[in-house]
């Protein structure tokens, strides 16, 4: 056998190519291999898809347990490939249906086991056991583009001959048509705005579906919040009730001593009374105070030692001459 280094090096780096390849497409399609696969496909016919497209979850009882697979038509149907986690049993009669997951109209697909056993590999739900949702933007659309095509002139003109036509009918009759014909005027008087209205709304559904994501987490946080509030549902019932129990004690703190408190609140209304009387003699004191606190600072400005100087503490000096020493004795 020769040895790896002395083998052509072409055939070696194909061969290698080719096995990388291999490992790529394995890792892209792990869930489809054997053994190793994400679960058991199975299949559903309904009669509309009704907005549901691949990779939408597939749910039981709320709980996600596969994804779709695919969606195309099969003759007069729409055919629904999908697959569920191993080891999760649908019942030998189980029914699917497709539901709205947000309220801006994502689906999933729902599966209601039923019977006993378990539904084959690759089997197929009939339609006998699907049904699909109604969708309220679909609605909301075609109702603008029908709008938009009627012809609010004609209408007008055949509301107008109605009314001629009945002319001679009751008068009830022909105020009812009377009616009708004012309807049908104003109708087309307001086509333009209709027609804008009817736009507007249009750009609303599509702006929603497009901010799907944000609106989901909106509702997800949202639902977040309560589940904290609910948590702490428990520390704030707590602290109402210390609370409560804190003012019921403060209350019985007063009244055991109200017969203390009385005096000293007597006494505390004297004090205010007369500071209230004398407020303008305090309030001159307290300005006159200013200078000599003044002055008193500069005295002692210099530290521990008062600085300042008493005049003819001496008395006169005799001939002009200071005593001996030349300080006062």
């Amino acid at each position: 056998m020769k040895p790896f280094r002395e083998r052509n090096p072409v055939t070696i780096g194909a061969f290698g190519g080719v096995v990388v390849l291999l490992l790529l497409l394995a890792a892209f399609n792990a869930d489809r291999l054997p053994f190793i696969g994400g679960g058991t496909d199975y299949h559903a016919a309904f009669r509309e898809a009704a907005g549901l497209k691949p990779k939408a979850e597939v749910r039981i009882a709320g709980v996600k347990v596969g994804k779709v697979t695919g969606v195309g038509l099969e003759g007069s149907h729409v055919r629904i490939d999908f697959r569920v986690d191993h080891g999760v049993s649908l019942g030998s009669t189980p029914f699917a249906s497709i539901r709205i997951r947000t309220v801006l109209g994502q689906k999933y697909l729902a599966i209601d086991p039923a019977g006993d056993g378990n539904l084959a590999k690759g089997s197929e739900i009939p339609l006998s056991r699907s049904a699909s949702p109604f969708d309220v933007l679909d609605a909301v659309g075609g109702l603008s583009q029908t709008v938009e095509k009627i012809d609010t002139v004609k209408l007008a003109q055949a509301f107008d001959a109605i009314s001629g036509t009945f002319k001679d009918s009751p008068a009830e009759v022909r105020a009812s048509l009377a009616g009708l014909s004012r309807l049908s005027k104003t109708i087309s008087s307001r086509d333009a705005q209709l027609q804008t209205l009817l736009q507007h709304a249009n750009g609303v559904t599509t702006v929603l579906a497009d901010r799907d994501a944000e609106f989901v987490k909106l509702v997800s946080d949202g639902n977040l919040l309560l589940v904290e509030v609910q948590h702490r549902r428990a520390a704030i019932h707590r602290l109402l009730v210390s609370t409560s129990a804190l003012s019921v004690q403060l209350i019985g703190l007063v009244q055991d001593n109200q017969n203390q408190l009385r005096p000293a609140m007597q006494q505390l209304a004297g004090v205010v009374a007369i500071l209230q009387r004398n407020e303008k003699s305090l309030a001159k004191g307290i300005a006159l105070l200013a200078p000599f606190v003044q002055g008193f600072a500069n005295v002692v400005g210099n530290g521990r030692w008062f600085d300042t100087y008493i005049a003819n503490l001496c008395g006169p000096v005799l001939g002009g001459a200071l005593p001996p020493g030349g300080v006062c004795q």
